[in-house]
């Protein structure tokens, strides 16, 4: 049998990473990955082809748009499976790029399905058949997968997940998307882009229902104009399979037919059958494993990191805890995540991005505050990019000038949300903004107008 410091079951964005840590700390180190490539869902059916099919779709946008500043061009047009495809090979890449890692780090790869059977132990069924490897330390970042809703089987033909969303042979004349979190909204973006004729559906009160009131109501709006339908307060009453197509029938008493059905109505996590049964871990009610704010597990010296572990179920959330549990182990002097600094973005077009406290959530918390907006439409560089349909807002403490949430939809934010990121990070305040000096012209000075809005100074609004 094969000993090691620390084994890792799955190979996501917390799992590599942790591997890569601890062997950096001198650990001996295992992964197991039950499928072919490395990477994890994010890499190979998520965040990277995701990402991928967005920024052609938003080339092909900015050419179909481009008359009206003066550039013309003809017969524009595109090849969807081309598209596909550049996605598929971007995400070999990268997936290759993750096998490189394993192999320069000496990091022992298992390829085959992981489960714990006690005594830090673990059985590995591949290929190859079964063998057992022992660890002092055994990390499950097993992640989650797609949500299926009761009574809507997903198909692979007139029903989607995002993974079929994600590799289609041609587009559907009309698509019905089931939920309106980040998911399913990058997938309306998408799809409308090209042309599909997209509706959504979302049986909360506004769309991104996770995001503040006020980016969600003007993304509505925003989509709307773009021509996609959406239906909140609703839901799927009843649902019926054609040859071709799907009849909806809706909460809301409307009947509906759509060539094609994404689901994108959350996720679960992957806990079945590893072997938990073995050990004194224990899942809380959404079917999380539970942890303490170390990873640590009921089980000794077994920890869960990333997806498994609970939300929000983001990659940048899953690489950080992964290094905060190998720390943990090998004795440094680690700092608990805080996940009021974990930033959310949606790569739709506008883009959306968010961190902390939406303004709801401050007051509840029993925040007294102030409110700074500014709007795309006043800030120059959105101006001359044709991208005035915008907003950032910040929620700051009127005592103590805290920056305790920020909010941002349109052009670029899910790269400006890093400034906000590090100002909560430093436990930065409204005054350490407003004494920032943001190049101009650029996005970015939407940042400073904003909080400085807070206070009624806004220069440029």
């Amino acid at each position: 049998m094969s000993e090691y410091d620390i084994i890792v079951i799955g190979s996501g964005p917390g799992g590599y990473i942790a591997a890569i840590r601890a062997r950096q700390l001198g650990f001996k180190t295992a992964i197991v990955e039950k499928e072919e490539n490395l990477g994890g869902i994010c890499l190979n059916w998520g965040c990277i082809p995701t990402k991928s099919l967005l920024g052609k779709s938003e080339i092909y946008r900015l050419i179909k748009e481009s008359e009206k500043s003066g550039i013309k061009a003809k017969e524009v047009s595109f090849d969807i499976k081309l598209i596909v495809k550049y996605s598929r090979d971007a995400v070999g890449k990268l997936s290759g790029g993750v096998a490189y890692l394993m192999k320069k780090n000496d990091i022992k790869v298992y390829k085959g399905f992981g489960k714990l059977v006690g005594n830090n132990t673990i059985k590995v069924v591949g290929d190859k058949g079964e063998q057992e490897i022992s660890s002092k330390h055994i990390i499950l970042a097993t992640g989650v997968r797609a949500r299926n809703l009761p009574g809507i089987e997903v198909d692979g033909d007139l029903v989607w997940n995002a993974q079929h969303a994600m590799t289609p042979d041609k587009l559907p004349k009309s698509l019905l998307i089931i939920g309106s979190g980040a998911i399913g909204i990058e997938f309306a973006s998408f799809y409308s882009t090209f042309g599909v004729d997209v509706t959504i559906i979302e049986k909360q009160e506004t769309i991104l229902p996770l995001e503040d009131e006020d980016i969600s109501n003007l993304a509505q709006e925003i989509f709307t104009k773009q021509g996609i339908k959406i239906y909140t307060n609703n839901s799927v009453k009843a649902f019926i399979k054609n040859k071709d197509s799907i009849k909806v029938q809706l909460s809301s008493g409307e009947s509906k037919e759509f060539d094609r059905v994404i689901v994108a109505v959350g996720v679960q996590a992957n806990t079945e059958n590893i072997g938990l049964e073995n050990t004194k871990i224990k899942l809380n009610s959404s079917g999380f494993i539970e942890t303490n704010e170390w990873y640590e597990t009921n089980e000794p010296s077994v920890y869960a990191i990333g997806d498994v572990a609970g939300p929000p179920c983001l990659a940048h959330k899953a690489s950080h805890e992964a290094v905060i549990c190998v720390e943990r182990i090998a004795g440094k002097n680690v700092h608990a995540l805080k996940k009021e600094c974990i930033p959310n973005c949606t790569y739709s077009h506008p883009q959306i991005a968010s961190i902390g406290f939406t303004e709801k959530q401050a007051i509840k918390n029993g925040h007294d505050i102030k409110i700074g907006r500014f709007y795309s439409n006043f800030n120059g560089k959105s101006i001359v990019l044709d991208e005035t349909e915008g907003l950032v807002k910040t929620v700051i403490d009127k005592k103590t000038g805290e920056l305790l949430g920020a909010h941002m939809i349109g052009a670029e934010v899910t790269e400006l949300i890093s400034n906000f990121v590090l100002v909560k990070q430093l436990e930065g305040t409204n005054f350490d903004i407003k004494s920032t000096i943001f190049p101009h012209p650029t996005i970015s000075e939407m940042i400073h107008e904003s909080v400085l809005a807070a206070d009624g100074e806004s220069l440029n609004s």
